[in-house]
């Protein structure tokens, strides 16, 4: 059992649930306005209560989403979950305690949900009763399982309660320290996916604030919400991290860009700053340094940990539904203690972090975007159905994907192999970072693209249609086919694809297939792939004048060839001093075959690297063979 895997896709599940709380703030802070004065009495109360309600069965939300989270959406897991609440807030209501169902009761419902969903679904009776295995099995174990559930709770209703409060008072008298430690960890599991893990124990379970009804609210978000004076303390700190701080890091990324590169990378960063300063969305500027300065990622963590405290210690206390971006805190500003003072602090801290990463980069010489090949940040939801097909082959095809699931900023995926997921492939097609946890746990960074990635490619996974996937045949930069200076090529005369500028003497297969032609002078090879499709490889321009000098084929016609395997090697020099360009065209020669084509961004490429290009072929009664 792969102990990583598991905790990344709890945290994922635990996320799911709190995308309905933007709604209860938002309806919290409408509350709040003169209706009456505005000649709509009663819609206050009707607000207030809207906003309330999403609380109050805020438990309810987190067995379901947790049990459908980690099921791959399996409806009768939902429906099993919330069954099992019914049945265990029916039975502790009936008591004669004052109990009410928690939102760790309702993480623990759903995870168990999801475990008996695992072990059941497929579970078979005598004919005779057969009715009740399969899926409807499920419901049924986990309605016993609630009940076992409420009936222990109940005989340990006091001693429960007592200890959700204890543990509330351990963590407050931990003071300024408790917060700083617990804005530090939660900055470094973001690495591993795993802060939701970290954040839901602080935002839901700990500390308890009972209302004027008798009843009982555990954690930091819910009581900030219900009005407890005491709760915000492990929000608040937040807001100048994601405000301010990150946005200032995405500007000195910007001015530490090479002056050609600066108009992309500002575009591009300045996204990500507005993201991260209106809704807390921090993941894409993290990323872009986190890979290239793990150290500067650590002293990030410190820093976050420690304003965190500093605001402690100032006594101010915030709160949000989503995440400490620019809305929250203006929807929640009324319900803050001395909340203005974080606008003043982030500038301070903003400052310092603006200057703090100019020098760094500058001074260790981080390959940033803008600077070298550092990690990667583009903006390209355009570009996501054509994208798709090439991501895909870089995680090694709908055949390694055993599991796929999008959060707000990454895929997270289990796959049969790790060793087939392409990191430079899908550094080079957007993604900022690829963390591999282990087990066949897979995250990719690609930002807020990631659910729309995810839903392009189980389209490209769901459709019957024959599509073949090119990998770059050399190393060096993509280009497209018509900046080849060659009309012949760059009016796609001979066929349509793409080309490369070589920085390195060496040219591979990009597909798999059987050489059909290798010119006497070497410096073009024909391959046909299974499909039928003929690739020409041309090394150069006007280089068949050189009549093989310089060149050396591995292969000859006849033979099986596959994707990275060694087909010529040529003297890099010579043809600069003697071709007329280094400009190497990949075309499909019978290209009315094709239907559709793909490419990846037209940036510098390594030797085999995958999803450079796709095609999708055109139907027909048979295809080519390589006999």
């Amino acid at each position: 059992m792969n102990i990583m895997g598991h905790l990344q896709q709890l945290g994922r599940s635990l996320m799911l649930p709190t995308i309905v709380l933007p709604g209860a703030a938002v309806f919290l802070s409408l509350s709040a306005l003169p209706w009456d004065a505005l000649g709509l009495p009663g819609m206050q109360s009707h607000l207030h209560m809207a906003g309330e309600a999403l609380f109050t069965f805020l438990p309810y939300l987190f067995a379901f989403g947790v049990a459908m989270g980690m099921t791959s959406n399996a409806g009768a897991a939902g429906l099993a979950a919330l069954a099992g609440m019914f049945i265990y807030t029916g039975i502790i209501n009936a008591s004669h305690y004052e109990l009410e169902p928690t939102v760790f009761t309702g993480v623990i419902i759903g995870v168990v949900t999801s475990i008996f969903n695992e072990r059941f679904k497929s579970i078979k009776f005598p004919e005779y009763i057969q009715f009740f295995g399969g899926p409807r099995f499920v419901p049924l174990a986990v309605s016993f399982f609630s009940a076992i559930l409420a009936i222990v709770m109940v005989r340990l209703a006091p001693s429960v309660h007592e200890g959700l409060m204890v543990l509330g008072d351990i963590v407050s008298s931990g003071g300024g320290f408790g917060v700083f430690l617990f804005g530090f960890v939660l900055r470094i599991t973001v690495v591993f996916g795993l802060h939701h893990l970290v954040s839901h124990v602080f935002w839901f379970q700990v500390g308890g604030y009972q209302q004027s009804d008798g009843s009982v609210l555990f954690g930091d978000l819910p009581r900030f919400f219900a009005g407890d004076p005491t709760a915000g303390a492990f929000m608040a700190g937040l807001y100048p991290t994601m405000m301010f701080a990150l946005p200032a890091i995405a500007f000195a990324i910007i001015h530490e860009a090479r002056e050609d590169l600066k108009p992309k990378i500002r575009k591009t960063f300045m996204i990500a700053a507005l993201s991260s300063f209106l809704t807390g969305v921090t993941e894409p500027i993290e990323f872009a340094f986190l890979f290239v300065a793990p150290y500067l990622f650590v002293v990030h963590a410190l820093l976050s940990g420690l304003m965190m405290w500093f605001t402690y210690e100032l006594g101010i206390l915030h709160g949000f539904s989503f995440s400490a971006g620019a809305i929250d805190f203006l929807i929640n500003e009324h319900l803050a203690t001395r909340g203005w003072l974080l606008i003043p602090i982030g500038i301070v801290f903003g400052l310092l972090y603006y200057f703090l990463f100019r020098w760094a980069i500058r001074r260790f010489r981080i390959p940033t975007p803008g600077r070298e090949e550092g990690s990667q940040l583009d903006e390209w939801a355009g570009d996501i159905p054509y994208r798709a097909p090439l991501i895909l082959q870089a995680i090694g095809g709908k055949e390694n994907i055993l599991q796929m699931e999008a959060c707000i900023t990454r895929l997270r995926l289990k796959v049969a192999s790790d060793r087939l997921v392409d990191n430079n492939a899908l550094k080079h097609l957007g993604a900022a970072g690829v963390i591999r946890l282990g087990g066949g746990n897979v995250q990719i960074v690609f930002g807020t693209y990631s659910e729309l990635i995810r839903e392009e490619m189980d389209k490209v996974i769901r459709r019957d249609i024959t599509r073949v996937l090119f990998s770059s045949p050399l190393q060096g930069r993509m280009i497209p086919l018509t900046e080849v200076p060659d009309p012949i090529f760059a009016g796609k005369l001979v066929g349509d694809g793409v080309a490369f500028i070589p920085d390195k003497g060496e040219l591979v297969s990009p597909v798999k297939g059987k050489v059909i032609h290798v010119y006497p002078s070497m410096h073009a090879i024909g391959i046909r792939t299974p499909e039928g499709l003929d690739v020409l490889l041309h090394i150069g321009i006007d280089t068949s004048q050189l009549k093989g000098k310089g060149f050396h084929a591995i292969v000859k016609e006849g033979d099986q060839v596959k994707p990275g395997q060694l087909l010529i090697t040529f003297d890099l020099q010579q043809i600069r001093k003697e071709g007329k360009s280094l400009a190497t065209p990949m075309v499909i020669t019978n290209s009315d075959r094709v239907r559709s084509w793909s490419f990846a961004p037209f940036k510098s490429v390594k030797r085999g690297q995958a999803s450079v290009m796709s095609v999708v072929l055109k139907e027909r009664s048979s295809g080519g063979d390589t006999t």
